[in-house]
């Protein structure tokens, strides 16, 4: 019952605005229920036993674009809620502005989707592409793109976060803008801060967490305005540098190979922790790891990778999830593993969804998410685990002393 009593903790600290890092960390109700739901087995009865353990920081537990499971994602009140369940390490994903200063947000062209932008008139006009309302006679869906580079910084800061989602069947830009999955909420929609990401970089410290920034590819053709690829990894570097972060405290990740080896060369106190984040798996249907290409990658200075969850785990002939092959070879190659995205699929009664494409037979309830968990921790060796809403990761690190 003390999580479940903890659970307004957080809430109150978010009114207050404080972002004074604390040592007394909440859970909240989730891992309560989580275990609950699990299949009798040795893994439910020794997370049982930890339910009322007073929760810790874990660097295990990395909060995916804060929590954005119940909050507007990659804002001042996610990262704070993220920072509160435990998370030890939060992650602005890094973009840019017409006038080339970096923000916090998953891709440059989300805006639509992920801000209030539409309720703007003078800024949803400014769109790459404005709103354009659904034809439903003809089943032809909304159109509308708005990017990032669509507007100067002063411009972005009048937008506020929302939980991500659209209705891509609306005729007028409010039920457009009224799409937000069933399984998640809008309850804790209301204030959404957006950030720079000079500003997070201000808050993690403050919140006392570790920082991994991912540099996320331009929808608009580089260079920008003279600002090249190069220019735009050197520039993220640098603001950890004026704000006098320790490299140690920094895993700067990218999807782009080239950006990981820039920073290597580059930057190599900071490449050390640099992290590629792998989608070949799926980008390519056809593709297949390999030893030989890990070690290359470990020959090329890269020490962590990162896949989505299925690429890591796959089902045993008995049904259980085991580690697959590319999980073995990235191990066999000295790589660290870091895997994404946990709480990112709703209910998992059916099976999972695409994290869980691998392993969709053996997850037929939300207790399995733990399952799951264990075998990356355990048996697959991962480094840290992204989440949606930290408090599961941070509860399961906690009670196996990760």
């Amino acid at each position: 019952m003390k999580n479940i009593v903890k659970l307004g903790l957080v809430f109150s600290v978010l009114a207050a605005g404080s972002a004074v890092a604390s040592n007394d960390y909440t859970l909240g109700p989730r891992p309560l229920f989580l275990v609950a739901d699990m299949d009798e087995g040795e893994l439910k009865s020794k997370l049982e036993k930890c339910l009322d353990d007073k929760p810790k920081k874990s660097d295990f537990s990395i909060g995916h674009r804060g929590a954005a499971l119940m909050f507007p994602e990659h804002t001042k009140e996610s990262y704070m809620a993220a920072a509160k369940m435990g998370a030890g390490v939060l992650e602005c994903d890094v973009t840019f502005t017409k006038d080339k200063e970096l923000v916090c947000r998953h891709s440059q062209n989300d805006l639509h989707t992920t801000t209030d932008v539409l309720s703007h008139p003078d800024l949803a006009a400014k769109c790459s592409v404005p709103f354009t309302p659904a034809n439903p006679e003809k089943g032809e869906k909304a159109r509308v793109e708005c990017r990032t580079t669509d507007f100067t910084l002063a411009e972005f800061k009048r937008l506020k976060g929302k939980m991500d989602g659209a209705n891509p069947m609306a005729t007028t830009p409010e039920a457009y803008m009224a799409g937000t999955p069933g399984w998640r909420t809008d309850l804790y929609a209301s204030r959404g801060t957006l950030m720079t990401h000079a500003e997070s970089i201000e808050l993690f410290k403050a919140l006392d967490v570790k920082m991994t920034p991912e540099l996320k590819s331009a929808a608009v053709e580089m260079p920008y305005d003279g600002l090249t690829q190069q220019d735009y990894a050197q520039k993220m570097i640098e603001e950890y540098k004026e704000a006098g972060v320790k490299p140690s405290h920094v895993f700067v990740q990218s999807f782009n190979l080239d950006d990981v080896k820039y920073w290597i060369s580059a930057e190599p106190k900071f490449g050390e922790q640099a992290v590629f984040l792998d989608a070949r798996m799926y980008k390519n249907k056809l593709w297949e790891p390999t030893l030989a290409d890990m070690k290359a990658l470990k020959r090329a200075g890269v020490e962590f990778i990162a896949p989505p969850l299925f690429a890591l785990v796959t089902l045993s002939s008995e049904g259980e999830i085991v580690p697959s092959e590319y999980a073995k070879m990235a191990k066999e190659a000295d790589l660290d593993m870091i895997a994404w995205t946990l709480e990112r699929s709703g209910p998992l009664g059916n099976g999972g969804g695409w994290y869980y494409q691998s392993v969709k037979d053996a997850t037929n309830n939300d207790g399995d998410i733990f399952n799951l968990l264990d075998v990356l921790a355990q048996d697959v060796g991962v480094v840290g685990v992204f989440s949606d809403w930290p408090a599961t990761t941070t509860f399961y690190a906690n009670c196996v002393g990760l």
